[in-house]
């Protein structure tokens, strides 16, 4: 599998009053696809996982790779403190035909944070499952993962082939990462709604995990760029900037919803307590920002 493109995490709909939006779900994955994604990410922060019952993410992780059906690579996430939960989430997300799971290191709150001895041995234990790992380098955990660190699991763990580097100077990263780690670092990615995208492909990227926004809009400058023609990713990056700039400060996984609502895709973009809905003015400047893009999601469902 060329782990390369545009791999965007899919937004969890709710109804108004609160509960999943199954049908939605589909909505949004076959939303996705159409805009020609070279994956799918399901169950990540932008997905609200931290707002979703146990019961909940075994029902969205049948449906989900049920209905994609092999149409795209579906990565499940399956962070979790507990290294036994976190590689029963693995061994689950393989046998129900995840292409990829992608895990954070271990953190609970603000101090509970794995060592990286800790971290090094979660991944491995989960590396056992046989599907291959992403590893999410956020600032969300609030676990250090020094450029060593990586290396060492990218060497040391056979399973650890993916990289989504979100954490603050990522092109810095990126570029020590593949320096260092060689062939062992197969696929470095670029994360955070793409707002470092220009930067971090230039550090040595070869793919992007963005928000489901406008992906068919990030789309052409990580085409382009793979093309060589680094103006042209330029002028399409900043063509799409103010978006993703809106989105990436003022909105979080917020606009990604507010857009599908919007366009069709989802009869809802209720977030679960203690998410507060977008102001109005955010809401209408976001929309004001993307509708000259003309993205698929805002007319996908109209």
């Amino acid at each position: 599998m060329a782990y390369e493109g545009i791999w965007p995490v899919a937004p969890t709909p709710f109804t108004d009053d609160g509960a999943v939006d199954l049908d939605g779900m589909r909505r949004v994955l076959d939303c996705m696809v159409d805009q020609g994604v070279d994956g799918i990410c399901i169950l990540a922060n932008f997905s609200e996982q931290f707002l979703i019952s146990d019961e909940e993410r075994e029902t969205l992780t049948r449906l989900s790779l049920d209905h994609v059906a092999g149409r795209v690579p579906v990565i499940v996430t399956i962070s979790h403190y507990a290294t036994p939960i976190a590689v029963d989430r693995a061994r689950r997300a393989r046998a129900q035909g995840a292409a990829i799971v992608m895990m954070m290191a271990p953190y609970h709150g603000a101090t509970l944070r794995g060592t990286a001895e800790q971290t090094f041995d979660q991944f491995r234990a989960v590396g056992e499952a046989g599907i291959p790992i992403m590893v999410q380098d956020a600032p969300m955990s609030g676990v250090d993962l020094p450029v060593p660190l990586l290396v060492r699991m990218a060497r040391e763990i056979e399973m650890v082939k993916l990289f989504k580097i979100e954490c603050p100077q990522a092109a810095a990263k990126l570029r020590a990462l593949i320096a260092e780690g060689g062939d062992a670092i197969e696929a470095p990615m670029d994360g955070e709604e793409a707002i470092t995208l220009l930067a971090d492909l230039d550090a040595g990227a070869t793919g992007s995990m963005t928000s489901a926004m406008i992906p068919d809009q990030i789309r052409p400058v990580l085409t382009k760029w793979a093309a060589g023609d680094r103006d042209g990713a330029t002028a399409a990056y900043a063509r799409i900037l103010p978006a993703v700039n809106h989105e990436n400060r003022q909105c979080g996984f917020r606009a990604a919803k507010a857009v599908m609502k919007e366009g069709g895709v989802i009869a809802s973009e209720f977030c679960r307590h203690p998410i507060p809905p977008l102001h109005p003015a955010t809401r209408a400047m976001l929309l004001d920002l993307v509708r000259p893009l003309d993205p698929v999601a805002l007319r996908w469902g109209r």
